[in-house]
C-alpha cells in the first residue's frame, strides 16, 4: 500500500482545538526563493507596466454619471468574451435617447497604480433605444438581438489581458463590458483565467423591477425579486451586465491581475469559454491561475483543469466554491457556440446529453465520484454569515515562508462570502500528498452551525501542485485597498515561485 494510501485507510487526522481534519505531510520551514526568470527570456508584461496609466475611465471623472438597468441610460455587449490578435470584436450598444456615444478600450494592469491604460477611443457612434427582451417562458433566456454599434480591431501590439470597454453617452453616462485579449501564440509562466461563465450566472439583466432573470432569482409578479421558482435555466451572453457593466466579483480578476504584473510575472490570460471551446494547451504553461469565483463549469473545461494536471501543469485556485455546478454551453440565436450557459440545477435537465444533467458536480455519477474534491483537494462547504479570520496552520510549510506567522495565528476578515473544507466522505486527488495550511472556524448563514475552512495544497507524486485558497477575499487581499494583507502576499508570492522553480532544484 502506498504512502497516500495508508493515509486514506488511517483515516482522518484531528487537528487540536478546531476539530478538523486533514493530512500532515509536509512541514518543513522552506526558504523563498527568488522569482524565477520568465521562461520564455521576453517578458512584455513588464514592459507594458512601464506605460502611462490612467484612471479617466472611471465614473465621475469628466462629469460622467452612472447608469442603472431601469432607465439604462447607455448600455452595451461584446460579441464574445475573448479575442485575439488580428481578430475583430463587435460592440452592441442601446442608450434611453438618441445620441452619440463613444467606446474607449483600457487594459487592466499596475502601471505605477494606475490600475488601468488607456489604448484608444472610438469615433463618435450613433446609437438609439433598443428592445429589452422578455424572458423565454420554458427557460428564462433573455438574449438581446442589437446591431452592432462598433466594431473593434485587436492590434497585435497589444499585450494579452483583461480590457475594459467604456461606453460614455453624449448626455454624460457612463457603464462598461470587460473582455479578454488572449495571446496563445506566446507561451508565458502563467496563464490567468477569467471566468466569464460565472459572471454570467450572477447577471440578473435588466434589473429593472420586472424583467430580469440569473441562474440563481427572477422578480415575481410584484415586482419583488422570488428565488428558484423565477429563475432562469440558461442565460445568455448577449446582454450587458447589470447595472454599471461590471460582473459581479470582477474585483477579484482586477486585483489579482494588477498583483501579478506589479510583481512581474510573465503572464497572459484567457476567458474560461477559451477552455470550454479547445483553444488553450494546458500543457504549454507551468502554472495556471483561477483568479476569481469560478463555479460553473462545463465537462470540458473540467476534462481542460484534468488534462492540465496530467501534463504537470500547477493549478492555483484563488477563490472559493470552485468547479460547483455542471453546465452547458450551447450556441445563441446566431449559431455562434458558446454564448448560452445552461444549468437547471435541481430542476429535471430535458437534453442532459453523454456528460449528464446540469446538477452540482458532486452529484453526477455513483457514490460522488466526480466531486470538485477530487480535483481541488477542498470543496465548498457553506457561506459565512459574517467574514471571520484565517486561522494558520502548519506555519513552517514553505507557503507562509517570511509571513512570520505561526500556529494559530489569525488573519483577520480573510475568510468571507464563501468557504471551501476538506470532506473526507469525498473523493480527493489521487496519488497526492495533501496539506491543510489553513483550519478557520466559521458561523454558516444556513443555521448549519460551527463550519471549518481549509486552505489547500496537493502535490502528486511527480510534484504537480494544485492550490485552493478556499475564501473569496483571497484575490481581494493582493491589490484591494480595501483588504490588502501582505501575509497573503508573501503566501502567494511563494506559491507562484515555487511554481515556476524547476522541480529538480526545490
Amino acid at each position: 500500500m502506498s504512502k497516500v494510501s495508508r493515509r486514506i485507510a488511517l483515516g482522518a487526522i484531528s487537528l487540536g482545538a478546531v476539530g478538523v481534519v486533514g493530512y500532515q505531510l509536509r512541514g518543513q520551514a522552506e526558504s523563498l526563493p527568488r522569482r524565477p526568470a520568465a521562461r520564455t527570456g521576453d517578458n512584455p508584461v513588464t514592459h507594458e507596466n512601464t506605460a502611462a496609466g490612467s484612471e479617466q475611465w472611471a465614473v465621475g471623472r469628466d462629469g460622467t454619471k452612472g447608469v442603472t438597468d431601469e432607465l439604462a441610460q447607455v448600455q452595451g455587449y461584446a460579441s464574445a468574451t475573448s479575442v485575439s490578435h488580428g481578430e475583430s470584436l463587435d460592440f452592441h450598444i442601446s442608450s434611453h435617447t438618441a445620441q452619440k456615444c463613444t467606446v474607449a478600450v483600457y487594459r487592466i494592469g499596475h502601471y505605477q497604480g494606475a490600475g488601468a491604460r488607456h489604448l484608444l477611443t472610438s469615433e463618435q457612434v450613433n446609437v438609439k433605444p433598443r428592445t429589452k427582451p422578455e424572458p423565454q417562458p420554458d427557460t428564462g433566456l433573455i438574449a438581446c438581438d442589437w446591431p452592432v454599434s462598433w466594431t473593434l480591431q485587436i492590434p497585435k501590439s497589444w499585450v494579452s489581458g483583461v480590457f475594459l470597454a467604456v461606453f460614455t453617452s453624449q448626455d454624460g453616462h457612463r457603464s462598461y463590458t470587460p473582455f479578454v485579449v488572449r495571446d496563445t501564440d506566446r507561451r508565458s509562466d502563467v496563464l490567468m483565467v477569467v471566468p466569464f461563465t460565472t459572471y454570467q450566472a450572477y447577471n440578473m439583466w435588466p434589473f429593472d423591477g420586472r424583467t430580469g432573470k440569473n441562474l440563481y432569482k427572477g422578480y415575481t409578479a410584484d415586482g419583488e425579486i422570488g428565488g428558484n421558482p423565477e429563475r432562469a435555466f440558461k442565460v445568455s451572453f448577449d446582454r450587458p451586465y447589470m447595472q454599471s457593466g461590471f460582473p459581479r466579483w470582477f474585483d477579484m480578476e482586477t486585483s489579482t491581475a494588477r498583483w501579478a504584473e506589479s510583481s512581474g510575472y510573465d503572464v497572459t490570460y484567457v476567458s474560461s469559454t477559451d477552455l470550454h471551446e479547445g483553444r488553450i494547451d494546458p500543457s504549454r504553461y507551468t502554472a495556471i491561475v483561477f483568479s476569481g469565483h469560478d463555479e460553473y463549469w462545463s465537462k470540458e473545461m473540467r476534462d481542460w483543469a484534468q488534462d492540465a494536471v496530467a501534463a504537470g501543469t500547477h493549478l492555483a485556485f484563488l477563490a472559493s466554491n470552485n468547479i460547483y455546478f455542471h453546465i452547458r454551453l450551447e450556441a445563441g440565436a446566431d449559431r455562434l457556440p458558446g454564448r448560452v450557459v445552461t444549468c437547471y440545477k435541481e430542476a429535471p435537465d430535458p437534453e442532459p446529453g453523454e456528460a449528464g444533467p446540469t446538477v452540482r458536480w458532486r452529484n453526477l455519477g455513483k457514490k460522488h465520484r466526480k466531486a470538485e474534491q477530487g480535483l481541488l483537494g477542498v470543496q465548498y462547504n457553506g457561506i459565512l454569515k459574517e467574514p471571520a479570520p484565517l486561522v494558520v496552520r502548519e506555519s513552517k510549510h514553505w507557503l507562509w515562508s517570511g509571513t512570520g506567522l505561526r500556529d494559530g495565528d489569525e488573519i483577520p476578515d480573510l475568510v468571507a462570502v464563501e468557504a471551501d473544507g476538506y470532506n473526507p466522505s469525498m473523493p480527493r486527488p489521487a496519488d497526492s500528498e495533501q496539506t491543510l495550511l489553513s483550519a478557520s472556524p466559521y458561523i454558516d448563514s444556513w443555521g448549519r452551525g460551527r463550519t471549518i475552512q481549509n486552505t489547500s495544497l496537493c502535490e502528486d507524486t511527480r510534484g504537480t501542485l494544485v492550490f485552493v485558497a478556499g475564501t473569496f477575499h483571497w484575490p481581494l487581499a493582493l491589490n484591494d485597498s480595501k483588504h490588502l494583507n501582505p501575509h497573503v502576499q508573501r503566501a502567494t508570492s511563494n506559491l507562484i515561485n515555487r511554481m515556476l522553480e524547476p522541480r529538480d532544484k526545490r
